[in-house]
Formats: C-alpha cells, sequence, structure tokens
C-alpha cells in the first residue's frame, strides 16, 4: 500500500476544497436559473407583492431558499463521503448513517428559511411599502436561491465536529430568538421558558421544531464526538479507555431529552415535558462532573472552563432556590450555559493532542 505522506496530504487538502468550489458554484447557478423561472411564477400567482403585508415575499423567498438548501445539503453531505477525512462515515450503519444526514438537512434547511426570511423582514424596515414587480422577483429569486445552495452545499461539504458545533449554536440562537419576536403573547416571559411552545401557531412551531431538529443534531454530534475522541485515547492523550463511549452516550441522552422537550411541549404533558428537561440538564451535570476524570489529558484550560461552567450552574441554581431568579430567566441560564459548554468542549476537543510552546499539557 502506498503511504501519503504529509507533504502529499498537505498538497491534496486544496483539491477537495477546489471540487467543492467548483461544484457549489455550478449548483449555485443551477439554482439561479430555477430561482429567475421561481420568481417569474410567484409573480403571476402572487399579484401585488411586497417585502410584507398580506402577501409578503418574505414567505416565498424563505420557502425557495429552504427547497434548494435541502437539496443542496442533502447532495452536499452525500458526495463529501468520497474525501479521505470523510471516508469513515462509508462504515456507520445505514439507520445511523440516515438520521445525520436528515439531521445535517433539517438544520441547513431551517437556517436558509430563517435567514432569509429575517434578511426580507429587515428589508421591509427600509423599504416600507416598495411593491415587487415581475423583474427584481425575478432578480431577488434567482439571487436568493444561487447564494443559498452555494452556501450550503459548502457547509455541507465540510462536516467537521466543530461545524456541527457552530451549527447547533446558530440553528438554536436563531431559532428561539424568531420564537421569542414572533410568539402571540408579548408576556410570555412571565411564565416559564416553555411557554413559547404552547401556542398553536407559527412561533410555536418554530420553537419546538428548533427544540426537535437541534437534539437530532446533538445525536449526530455524537457520531462525530464517539470517533474523535476514540482517536485520542488511542494515541494516548486520553488516559481513560472508555471515554468515546461514556461521552458519546451521554450526548446521545441529551439529544433524546432535547428532542422530546420539544415533541411534548408543557401544555400537552407537563410530567414528559419537565422529565425531558430534567434528563437533558442531568447529562449535561454529568458530563461536567464526570469529565474530570474520564476527559483526564484535555487541555488543562478546558478544566478551568469546566469548573466555570459548573460553578454557574450551580449559583444559578441557589439563585433560583431562593427566589432571586424567576422560572423564566433560571430556564434561560441554564439552557444557554448547556450549549455554551458544548461550544467550547468542541473547541477544545479540536486541539487536543496537539502541541505548542505555550500549551501546559492537559490534567494530570
Amino acid at each position: 500500500m502506498t503511504r501519503i505522506t504529509s507533504d502529499e496530504a498537505a498538497i491534496g487538502a486544496p483539491v477537495q476544497t477546489r471540487r467543492a468550489e467548483r461544484e457549489a458554484v455550478y449548483a449555485s447557478l443551477a439554482a439561479q436559473a430555477v430561482g429567475a423561472v421561481y420568481g417569474f411564477v410567484v409573480a403571476q400567482i402572487g399579484g401585488a407583492l411586497s417585502f410584507v403585508g398580506d402577501d409578503p415575499f418574505a414567505v416565498w423567498a424563505a420557502a425557495g431558499a429552504a427547497v434548494v438548501a435541502a437539496i443542496a445539503a442533502t447532495a452536499g453531505y452525500w458526495r463529501s463521503r468520497a474525501q479521505p477525512e470523510q471516508q469513515w462515515r462509508r462504515q456507520l450503519a445505514p439507520w445511523l448513517f440516515t438520521v445525520n444526514t436528515i439531521s445535517v438537512v433539517v438544520v441547513h434547511v431551517a437556517l436558509a428559511y430563517l435567514a432569509t426570511y429575517a434578511l426580507y423582514r429587515l428589508l421591509a424596515l427600509g423599504f416600507i411599502g416598495l411593491p415587487i414587480v415581475t423583474f427584481w422577483a425575478v432578480v431577488l429569486m434567482a439571487v436568493t436561491l444561487g447564494l443559498s445552495t452555494y452556501f450550503v452545499y459548502l457547509s455541507s461539504s465540510s462536516i467537521t465536529t466543530q461545524r456541527l458545533s457552530a451549527l447547533l449554536m446558530a440553528f438554536i440562537s436563531i431559532g428561539t430568538l424568531t420564537a421569542t419576536i414572533t410568539t402571540p403573547d408579548p408576556d410570555w416571559w412571565s411564565v416559564h421558558f416553555s411557554q413559547l411552545g404552547t401556542f398553536d401557531d407559527l412561533s410555536s412551531w418554530i420553537f419546538n421544531g428548533t427544540l426537535i431538529a437541534g437534539g437530532l443534531l446533538v445525536t449526530t454530534f455524537a457520531v462525530h464526538i464517539s470517533r474523535d475522541l476514540a482517536a485520542l485515547a488511542a494515541a494516548g492523550t486520553l488516559a481513560y479507555g472508555g471515554v468515546a463511549r461514556f461521552v458519546s452516550t451521554a450526548f446521545v441522552i441529551m439529544g433524546i431529552m432535547l428532542a422530546f422537550v420539544g415533541i411534548v411541549p408543557v401544555d400537552v404533558n407537563l410530567l414528559v415535558h419537565n422529565l425531558s428537561a430534567s434528563g437533558m440538564a442531568v447529562a449535561y451535570l454529568v458530563l461536567l462532573i464526570a469529565g474530570y476524570r474520564v476527559l483526564r489529558g484535555m487541555p488543562r484550560a478546558y478544566f478551568v472552563a469546566a469548573s466555570t461552567f459548573l460553578a454557574a450552574t450551580v449559583v444559578s441554581i441557589v439563585l433560583f432556590a431562593v427566589g432571586y431568579f424567576s422560572l423564566t430567566a433560571f430556564e434561560i441560564i441554564v439552557f444557554a450555559l448547556i450549549f455554551g459548554w458544548i461550544a467550547v468542549f468542541i473547541r477544545f476537543l479540536g486541539v487536543a493532542g496537539r502541541q505548542d510552546g505555550a500549551d501546559e499539557g492537559g490534567a494530570r
């Protein structure tokens, strides 16, 4: 078997990038052509279009972006299996690869929809009452669908643990923020965070859908994290041999619990909803506390950060118990701490085992 040297790998890596860029450009051009036709059709059947109003252009544009994002994400994630650094995904069980693909596609579709809708709502604030004639409908749709396809294809073609972390943070943040600003109850915050998912309207669908898709993505996380941790354990960077199974299992539990928080809103079944939310928090605390043993070998700075998250969580619990925090504030703070820790953990996971002159070494 011919061995590939580091220099050859370094030379070969940009080839994959050029291939992905080339395919993304071709896909974008095709999407622009489709977008132009779509814009023309929308202009004919939509009547008097405007950015917002009775027949908002924003909704048509967001829907189109979501459709092309679904196609681009599926194609990009599927074709990326041929890349040397992604071939390990070919060895996954078919059902697991299918779940991973669905989660990656759903998150990209949701981000494309929400980002496009938010952009056109923002443009509406600067172009109040501006009608969208046929020409501009064609141009705007071509640009919107073309850019959506380009960025989604590139993103899904280079999925790594770190990229999944960024996608998760962006998706959760944008989804929950959209739900808060579109909710029909301006006083939702006086009840609890889960109140956002109790209305039978778009805002609740966005909120609950964000939690469900976010939970699905966290379970996809587990596959990538397991592989990364197993490699670090095999290299001797991490001392605990069962670290991959332990951490990935905890992440799967977190993902399932998060999904059930959205699947079973608080007004449908209070017990199941609360058990799911509590289960996610418990899995998070287990990972934080057990990490001092099972993650021995991670950079020392990670344990400093983990201790900070643990202390912040304990303080939040105490302040809630004594009545200083409302239930809504407590839920939002713990929610933010969980996903903040995930982001920090993934960043440190990406640099674990790498040495430089300033590295203090892992915790021993």
